[in-house]
């Protein structure tokens, strides 16, 4: 899984073991129940300095009381390592602030 610009195949999207996290067409998706608001508002902050810093920007969707995050490698069309490794980052952000993703 170390070429960004490589779809990744079902096996290795298993393989990731990504919790949370739900396939959805060609995207990877997840919710994270957040409860509050301004818990939302923050986690949605984390993953915007995170994606910045990555180059990599995934769809956020914040709402009371859940962050929606889709995240798809448009340039290949499909899931990379780049995914893998944003959604990691994520559910950490998440877990540092006490919000579960939704199963």
């Amino acid at each position: 899984m170390t070429d960004p610009q490589r779809k990744l195949s079902a096996a290795e999207l298993a393989e990731a073991g990504l919790t949370g996290w739900r396939l959805t067409g060609e995207a990877l998706a997840a919710t994270f129940r957040t409860r509050k608001f301004s818990t939302g508002l923050e986690l949605v902050n984390r993953i915007g300095a995170s994606a910045e810093k990555a180059n990599h920007h995934p769809d956020l969707t914040l709402t009371y009381p859940e962050v929606g995050v889709t995240l798809l490698s448009h340039d290949v069309g499909g899931i990379t390592s780049r995914d893998i490794d944003l959604a990691r980052t994520i559910s950490s952000h998440a877990a540092d602030l006490g919000v579960a993703a939704v199963e």
